[in-house]
């Protein structure tokens, strides 16, 4: 559907029967007041309160959203919506759509996101919980930022404007509080020109419980803020735990180590052993997350990504998988030939472990790498290969390829 206003302000709605006329009221009275073409569009998410009724009596336009959840109800409000831009928010009066003459003024210069700021606008006190003020929201924002370089100081405000047709562009898939996130992060990643401006928040006007919830819905955002980045969920503590096993597992191959009054030995090999083995699969899954979320349109395709893909090709990885093995197997040797020196009967653990240890460390090492490049490359078979259904089979269907069905 092509937009035919100019703005849609879309209020996603769950029993807000004491709040929703009072924030369509001052909505529609900011389009007068403006001069704006535009609606105010209430997705309801199944209301029990008569919330429907009230939304159609104030003058908003009502969609019924069966799917629950509050990204269900935006990602349906927003394909109804009939604006070039929407701006969404809260039906709950705590924030002011009678106010969003900066939200429009950065959609009209050419934002494709534009975020309200509530710690630069203004919290009246009661507004947000102390926890959700100065823990959940400043942690979100932190990770957001440091792992997408979304430049937003207020990730999770829930007043925030967008061109429709951007947003939609961007396959939105969640259908939780988390689709906020969602939002910000798929905007950031495919280079959406994202504003932010000051907005307030006041107490919400409502007498029961709050549908957030702060762990819970916290937790959400956060699972998927690592989930949407598998560089650091996997690829960075890989990377630091692979380096701690080499740099400590190196020097203790030839015996123990001396650190001041500190000596390392068999244990501490062992953990390096350990930390190599972790590492090398956590940078794996790296690889294969995101390798599976590009492939299914969760992440945006990156160069550089593809270019590292093309180095690590099944056959490379396989190469220095086997070499891998090898080296276990030499270092098996190793242990074995300790012990026969021994006639297999007691053994010196200080020599005879080191070598087990290493040979069980690229034993497992180079197993995994095996497995992972297949897997890697059992995700990536719909790239590259093509049904033999998509060729032609006969003379006929070579015909009909070229020059249509004429029958």
């Amino acid at each position: 559907m092509e937009p035919t206003l100019e703005l849609t302000v879309l209020m996603p709605c769950l029993n807000e029967a004491e709040t929703l006329a009072g924030c369509i009221g001052r909505a529609k009275g900011f389009l007068a007041r403006t001069g704006i073409d535009g609606e105010v569009l209430v997705a309801d998410n199944g209301s029990t309160d008569g919330s429907q009724q009230i939304a159609l009596e104030a003058g908003a336009r009502l969609v019924d959203v069966d799917r629950r959840g509050y990204g269900a109800a935006l990602a349906s409000g927003i394909t109804a919506a009939r604006g070039r831009f929407v701006i969404m928010g809260d039906a709950d009066a705590s924030y002011d759509f009678g106010a969003l003459d900066a939200f429009v003024a950065a959609l009209r210069s050419g934002a494709g996101l534009v975020m309200g700021n509530r710690f630069k606008g203004g919290i009246a006190p009661g507004a947000m919980p102390w926890l959700n003020r100065y823990v959940g929201n400043p942690i979100l924002t932190f990770i957001g930022r440091l792992f997408f370089k979304a430049p937003i100081g207020d990730f999770h405000c829930g007043l925030r404007g967008f061109a429709r047709d951007a947003i939609r562009d961007l396959n939105l898939r969640t259908t939780g509080m988390e689709f906020a996130s969602e939002m910000v992060v798929k905007a950031t990643l495919a280079g959406l020109p994202i504003a932010e401006v000051p907005t307030t928040l006041s107490p919400d006007g409502r007498t029961r419980r709050p549908h957030l919830r702060p762990f819970r819905d916290g937790w959400r955002h956060l699972r998927f803020l690592l989930l949407f980045s598998p560089r650091w969920l996997f690829l960075y503590p890989g990377i630091a735990l692979l380096a701690v096993g080499l740099a400590v597992g190196i020097p203790l191959l030839t015996g123990p180590l001396h650190i001041g009054e500190v000596v390392l030995d068999l244990h501490a090999f062992l953990v390096a052993a350990m930390a190599i083995i972790v590492g090398v699969q956590s940078i794996a899954f790296a690889l294969i997350g995101r390798r599976f979320a590009t492939r299914y349109g969760f992440i945006p395709p990156s160069d550089s990504y593809h270019r590292l893909l093309e180095a690590l090709s099944l056959e490379r990885i396989l190469l220095v998988a086997v070499l891998l093995v090898l080296v276990g197997l030499v270092a098996l040797g190793w242990g074995l030939t300790e012990w026969a020196q021994r006639d297999f009967g007691a053994l010196d653990p200080g020599s005879t472990m080191r070598a087990l240890i290493l040979a069980m460390t690229t034993l497992v090492v180079g197993l995994q790498l095996m497995m992972s490049g297949f897997m890697s490359s059992m995700i990536n078979i719909p790239l590259y290969e093509q049904r033999v259904t998509d060729f032609p089979q006969s003379d006929d269907q070579i015909q009909r390829r070229r020059y249509g069905d004429k029958k």
